[in-house]
C-alpha cells in the first residue's frame, strides 16, 4: 500500500499558516500600512516602546484572529505567549505577566500575550490583566467571537483598540486554496483542481479560512494518487465523496443570497413553515451568516405581523440575541423557533404602511405649526409670551384618561395614517383607536 502523503504532517491549515502580513489574505482593512496591526508588526527599537498598544480582535471562527498575533510576534520579534481562557486560569496569566515584566525590566525585550476566548474569562480574571496593559508590561492581543462591548469589562476595552475581522470573502478564499494547493507547505502542486470545486469550497466555508483548508486536504486525501507522481484533479465530485453532508449550491455573496433570502422572507410571510424552515437550513448549510438572518427576522416582525401580534418582535429580537451568545451550530434552533413563530402568527403592515405614510406628508411639504397648547410651557415667561400649554387638557384628569383635544393643525389636522387590519390582535385595538378617535376628534372649533 502506498504510504499517504500526509501522515506525519501537520494539518494543512496549520501547515499554510501565515509567517507575515502579506501572506494574511481578508483583513486588508486592519492590515494596510499605517494602521495599528501594521505598527505593532514593525521590528522594535532597541529601548523603545511606542508600537505597545493592547488590541481586542473581534470576529467570527478561522478569520485570522490567532494568526494576526502570531505574525505581530513575529514580525516585531517579540517574545509570543499564548493562554486559551478555556484551558488557563488566572495563575498562568499571572505569571505569564511577571516573566514579561521581568524580560522587559532585565532584557529590554517584550512580550504579546496572546489570550484566547477572552469572553470566557470572568469580570475579576479580566480585572488580573489591567495593570499590565496599562504599564505596557505585555501587548494584549485577545481574540473573541462574541461582542467585546458585552463581554469585556469596560477598563480593559478603554485601554485597548477593538477591531473588527470580518468573514472571508470568497475571492480571497480561493488565493488562499490556489497557494495551498502549489506551496510546498501544502501540497506542493501534487493536485489540480476544477473552477467549479474551488468556487465550492469556498461557499461551503463560510468565511473560515480554516475550514476552507481541512476541506481542501480531506478532497485531496480522498484522490491521493498511487505514488506514480500523476497530477489528480479535484473536482465538485471529490469535494462531496469527501465531507460528511451534500454540497449545497449557495452562494454567500452572490445571487443564490439574494434569492434564498427572498425565498425565506416571503414564505414566512406566506405562512408556509415547511416552506420557511427548507431555506432556513438551506442558508444555514450554505454558509450564511446567521445573524444576518436574525436581524432579516426582526424586520419581518413588525413590517409583516407587526400589531397584529406584538410579541412577534421580541421572539425575533430574543432569537438574535440567543445567536450572538451562543453561536452555531446551536443557534439554529432559536433561528428555528422564531421562523416557526412568525410563520404562524397574524399578519399585517398596518404598522409600516402608518410610519411609510406619514413620512410621505413630511417630504411632499405637509407640515404645520405645532397647537399651542402642546407647545412647552417650562421656560420662564412661556404662557405669557407665547400662550404655550394655554388650553391643554391634562388627559389624567377625565375617568377614562382620554379628551377631545386638537393634536394636529393645518392640512395634516385630519391625516389617517393607522389603518388597522382584523386580523390577530389589531382587530381589538382597531376598535379601540375607533373609539378613542371619536372621542378625540369631537372638540369643535
Amino acid at each position: 500500500m502506498t504510504e499517504s502523503l500526509f501522515e506525519g504532517l501537520a494539518p494543512l491549515a496549520a501547515r499554510m499558516r501565515p509567517r507575515s502580513l502579506d501572506e494574511i489574505v481578508g483583513q486588508g482593512h486592519l492590515l494596510r500600512k499605517g494602521t495599528p496591526l501594521y505598527q505593532l508588526a514593525q521590528p522594535e527599537q532597541s529601548g523603545v516602546y511606542s508600537n505597545s498598544t493592547s488590541v481586542v480582535l473581534w470576529g467570527p471562527p478561522g478569520t485570522g484572529k490567532t494568526t494576526i498575533a502570531k505574525v505581530i510576534a513575529l514580525s516585531s520579534g517579540r517574545r509570543f505567549v499564548e493562554l486559551s481562557a478555556v484551558t488557563s486560569g488566572v495563575k498562568d496569566v499571572r505569571e505569564a505577566i511577571d516573566r514579561a515584566r521581568l524580560d522587559r525590566e532585565s532584557f529590554g525585550s517584550s512580550t504579546i500575550l496572546f489570550l484566547d476566548e477572552i469572553h470566557r474569562f470572568s469580570k475579576a480574571q479580566q480585572d488580573v490583566l489591567l495593570p499590565a496593559v496599562e504599564s505596557g508590561w505585555v501587548v494584549l492581543v485577545a481574540a473573541t467571537t462574541e461582542n467585546p462591548s458585552f463581554s469585556v469589562i469596560s477598563p480593559l476595552l478603554s485601554r485597548s483598540l477593538m477591531l473588527t475581522l470580518n468573514p472571508i470573502d470568497s475571492q480571497d478564499l480561493e488565493t488562499l486554496l490556489k497557494r495551498a494547493l502549489t506551496d510546498s507547505r501544502g501540497l506542493g502542486s501534487r493536485f489540480a483542481i476544477s473552477d467549479e470545486a474551488l468556487a465550492q469550497i469556498a461557499g461551503l466555508s463560510g468565511g473560515d479560512a480554516r475550514k476552507a483548508l481541512t476541506i481542501l486536504e480531506a478532497a485531496a486525501q480522498a484522490i491521493q494518487t498511487d505514488g506514480a507522481g500523476a497530477s489528480s484533479e479535484i473536482t465538485v465530485d471529490t469535494i462531496a465523496l469527501s465531507i460528511d453532508k451534500a454540497l449545497v449550491r449557495y452562494d454567500a455573496q452572490g445571487d443564490q443570497h439574494y434569492d434564498v433570502i427572498s425565498a425565506f422572507i416571503k414564505s414566512v410571510r406566506g405562512s408556509d413553515v415547511d416552506a420557511a424552515l427548507h431555506y432556513l437550513a438551506r442558508m444555514l448549510e450554505g454558509g450564511e451568516d446567521p445573524r444576518f438572518i436574525a436581524r432579516r427576522l426582526i424586520i419581518l416582525a413588525s413590517e409583516d405581523i407587526g400589531l397584529a401580534d406584538s410579541g412577534a418582535l421580541a421572539i425575533a429580537v430574543s432569537a438574535a440575541e440567543a445567536v450572538a451568545k451562543i453561536g452555531m451550530p446551536e443557534g439554529r434552533i432559536p433561528l428555528s423557533q422564531a421562523t416557526i413563530y412568525l410563520c404562524l402568527a397574524p399578519k399585517s403592515n398596518s404598522a409600516y404602511l402608518a410610519i411609510d405614510a406619514a413620512i410621505a406628508d413630511i417630504r411632499s411639504g405637509k407640515s404645520a405649526g405645532i397647537p399651542l397648547a402642546l407647545r412647552s410651557s417650562n421656560y420662564p415667561g412661556a404662557r405669557k409670551a407665547t400662550g404655550a400649554g394655554v388650553g391643554y387638557k391634562y388627559p389624567h384628569d377625565d375617568p377614562i384618561s382620554v379628551v377631545p383635544q386638537r393634536y394636529l393643525e393645518g392640512e395634516v389636522e385630519n391625516s389617517r395614517y393607522f389603518e388597522p387590519k382584523q386580523v390577530g390582535a389589531e382587530r381589538e385595538l382597531g376598535e379601540r383607536w375607533s373609539k378613542l378617535r371619536a372621542i378625540i376628534r369631537s372638540l369643535k372649533k
